[in-house]
């Protein structure tokens, strides 16, 4: 295998770390989610009625909170971190950091990078992220107005900047080479691959953990809930539906988890013995400023086409979508219009997924997540279906989601995409492939 190609480094995919509400790893992951399994189940890290009670405040509509319903989401329970990484001490960590500590830990174990290997060469780790932890930085400032200044606690103010999972993952794990921190909403996890493999590409760095990673708590959950952007959180009695594409979808449902590629230049992962599973071949970023419909379809457009090129794929060489669509009505029809634009005929054939119909909208880890299950996809040829999906809406150009899982040849299974798009702008498109 050859480490460059025309002149710049190749970047392959070496090893997967995840830890989700559906398995902690890419296997049992890829199983769940090709059986439809669904992640939603009644939250039991925070109090739902609290939910409720505040984001009921203020409005006049009788809504209350969207019901029992609507205290769902994508919970990793249990979730005991010493149980992967030992009994070192886990208390300056807090929940976001944990989870990804733990699938940094999965991730260089799968890709044989050992604690001896480490010290020999420089690993590093990019980090996709919308929030890390912003129930410690919520309860870092409570503890601060309601006692003062001096009864803050020193630890979570360690973990109260949006880059501190990264670093103490890196501290954890040794990792002495480029420490990164993307926030790019949705789009965050595969805004993170996206930058660590043109990090590689470019010769600054040989091995890269790259991902992203998440936590469920009260501040995220209320906070999309008031906005409305939560299934069944915009009219009193309306039935939650976080189906993507779906007819009646009505909003999303929200999880956690943490999901990372180990990616290398293609040259060095095969001196030191490390099979391929899979090449990121390109990659395009976009964003829509205003965020509104058209600019946010227009920009999920560019990201796809400078995905392509760069790649130097036509898109009737792209076998199958991992599309982004979460439930939300106008950023999956967004999403849609844009693809289909970027794909012109190749868009009314395409078979396409969306993942989040089981794992449910993880922000900055679900571009991660998708890319991870692509990997599996080009290995087995499984494409997952779409999980709830009864009707597509008519007005999305995407006619090829499917609604049961489906065997893709193995043509197809050469070049594959995936998408992220944020609410915020934020877009992003990664085309990967069979490793050679």
């Amino acid at each position: 295998m050859s480490g460059t190609d025309g002149g710049r480094r190749r970047v392959v995919v070496t090893g997967t770390g995840v830890v989700s509400p559906l398995g902690d790893s890419a296997a049992a992951l890829h199983q769940a989610l090709a059986a439809g399994t669904r992640a939603r189940k009644p939250i039991e890290l925070f109090d739902g009625g609290a939910i409720a009670g505040a984001a009921r405040a203020g409005r006049d509509d009788g809504w209350e909170g969207g019901g029992p319903g609507s205290w769902q989401g994508g919970e990793i329970r249990p979730f005991d971190p010493q149980g992967y990484v030992g009994e070192r001490n886990l208390r300056p960590l807090d929940r976001t950091s944990r989870l990804l500590v733990v699938a940094a830990q999965l991730a260089l174990a799968d890709s044989a990078w050992s604690a001896d290997a480490r010290r020999a060469a420089e690993v590093g780790l990019v980090v996709g992220t919308t929030f890390c932890s912003v129930r410690t930085i919520a309860e870092f400032d409570r503890r601060a107005l309601r006692l003062g200044p001096s009864h803050a606690s020193p630890l979570d103010f360690a973990n109260s900047v949006i880059n501190a999972a990264a670093g103490q993952a890196a501290i954890w794990h040794g990792l002495r080479g480029v420490n990164s921190t993307v926030a790019g909403g949705e789009a965050s996890g595969l805004l993170a691959i996206a930058h660590a493999a043109e990090l590689v590409r470019a010769g600054r760095a040989q091995a890269l953990l790259a991902g992203g990673a998440e936590e469920l708590c009260f501040e995220s959950f209320f906070g999309y809930a008031r906005a409305g952007r939560l299934c069944g959180s915009r009219r009193p009695g309306e039935e939650e539906r976080p189906v993507p594409f779906d007819a009646r979808r009505n909003g999303f449902s929200l999880a956690e988890g943490a999901a990372l590629l180990v990616l290398e230049d293609a040259g060095a992962a095969a001196a030191r013995g490390a099979a391929a599973r899979a090449e990121v071949l390109g990659w395009g970023t976009a964003f829509a400023v205003g965020a509104d419909a058209a600019g946010l379809a227009a920009a999920v457009g560019r990201a796809v086409r400078l995905a392509l090129a760069d790649a130097g794929t036509a898109p009737q060489e792209i076998g199958c979508l991992s599309a982004s669509a979460s439930g939300s009505r106008e950023v999956d029809r967004a999403e849609a219009l844009g693809v289909a634009a970027a794909l012109g005929e190749r868009a009314a054939t395409l078979p396409v997924t969306a993942i989040k119909a089981m794992l449910g909208e993880g922000l900055g880890v679900s571009g991660a997540w998708q890319a991870l299950d692509l990997v599996a996809t080009i290995a087995d040829g499984v494409l997952p279906g779409i999980a709830g999906l009864a009707e597509i809406d008519p007005g999305l150009p995407l006619p090829g989601a499917v609604a049961a899982t489906r065997q893709l040849a193995a043509a197809a299974r050469r070049r594959v995409l995936a998408t992220a798009i944020g609410a915020d702008g934020h877009c992003a498109a990664l085309v990967l492939g069979a490793p050679e």
